[in-house]
């Protein structure tokens, strides 16, 4: 049976029926177009977070580092500074003996 032949609600009919499956497969790629969107983002969205982990984690060694690097510095110029006290302290001793001695025997 041809175009011409076939009634017209059967032509309709056959539109009707393609317009459907074009429809259905425009769902199916659709949803596969979803889900494979879905994965793509999992997928970076687990790249981001490994890279952000690693990222602080370099950080937080770096501060570190500079941290106790610091520290050590404070300690050095702690070290120098009571070393220095103790020369000065050192140094005044024979001087406040004498001002004791003289304080005491009222001289």
């Amino acid at each position: 049976m041809t175009d011409s032949d076939k009634t017209l609600l059967q032509q309709i009919r056959e539109k009707e029926q393609e317009l459907a499956q074009r429809v259905d497969r425009a769902r199916v790629e659709s949803e596969e177009a979803v889900d494979a969107a879905k994965a793509e983002a999992e997928d970076l969205i687990c790249t981001a977070d490994k890279a952000g982990k690693v990222t602080a984690e370099q950080v937080y060694w770096k501060e570190r580092g500079r941290t106790e690097t610091e520290i050590e510095e404070l300690k050095r110029t702690a070290e120098l500074e009571r070393e220095t006290t103790s020369l000065q302290g050192e140094r005044n001793v024979p001087a406040a003996v004498e001002r004791i001695v003289r304080y005491v025997t009222r001289e």
